[in-house]
């Protein structure tokens, strides 16, 4: 990354922090955007409490859907778990498709609102990248290494953990990326079952046609994925130099 991107997403950041802590500096930018003598900035809570509650949801159910989709993504290629490699691929492919909204619809009746059915559907949603990436990784992995592995006296337990996953890191993490950016925009929907997050903002200008409100929202959460996008890009590049691979490799 060049030192001009360095510098671009460090005002980035500094522009979200000022503004999800002193919001009201920037009162003068979205004004013409309200009618009525409708308030500028969001005054219905505090947007520094929405913006960690939004990334607190999106980190756990990232979690949770990388501990299950990388388990399942080792158990599968190894030998006793190919078999169900096909109906692995297809329970999470169906989390992928299945509409968040709908989700939210049928989990509501079960845990009730907040910010439980909000986990599940980000969990759900989130499963697909992170499994079929931990697949690429490891079956990108060699076999000529495999067996230099096996040569050197190392049982399935140590090839796993001291080559097959250090070699597929960079490619999981790519994975958790894009689970990641996916579930930041699709938290926003957490609102409309009384999750606490960003999407509150959005919800809150359709309600009063406040266009402000809206695009307040939707900046934050733009900008934290840009943000957060390019921070866990140079985590995949920092790994991938120390495996002796090119940082450009990473994507």
């Amino acid at each position: 990354m060049s030192a001009r991107s360095l510098l671009w997403r460090a005002a980035a950041l500094l522009l979200l922090v000022l503004f999800i802590t002193a919001p009201q500096l920037f009162a003068f930018a979205f004004r013409p955007m309200t009618t009525n003598g409708a308030p500028a900035i969001y005054n219905q809570g505090s947007l520094l409490s929405l913006t960690l509650s939004h990334l607190r949801i999106v980190f756990l159910a990232t979690l949770a859907s990388t501990v299950l989709a990388l388990g399942l993504g080792i158990f599968v290629t190894r030998p006793s778990g190919r078999e169900f490699l096909p109906l692995s691929r297809s329970l999470v492919n169906i989390g992928q498709t299945f509409p968040p909204v709908a989700v939210l619809a049928i989990a509501v009746p079960l845990v009730g609102f907040g910010e439980k059915p909000t986990f599940i559907a980000l969990f759900l949603y989130g499963l697909l990248p992170i499994f079929e990436n931990t697949l690429t990784g490891l079956m990108e992995v060699s076999p000529q290494t495999l067996e230099a592995a096996k040569g050197m006296g190392m049982n399935p337990r140590q090839r796993l953990f001291q080559v097959e996953l250090p070699l597929a890191l960079p490619v999981i993490l790519a994975g958790i990326r894009l689970s990641v950016i996916i579930s930041l925009g699709t938290a926003t929907i957490g609102s409309t079952v009384a999750a606490k997050g960003l999407g509150e903002v959005i919800i809150a200008g359709l309600q009063s046609n406040n266009v402000a409100f809206v695009l307040q929202g939707g900046l934050v959460v733009a900008l934290l994925a840009v943000l957060i996008h390019d921070g866990l890009g140079m985590v995949e590049r920092l790994v991938a130099v120390k495996l002796g691979r090119r940082a450009d490799e990473v994507s």
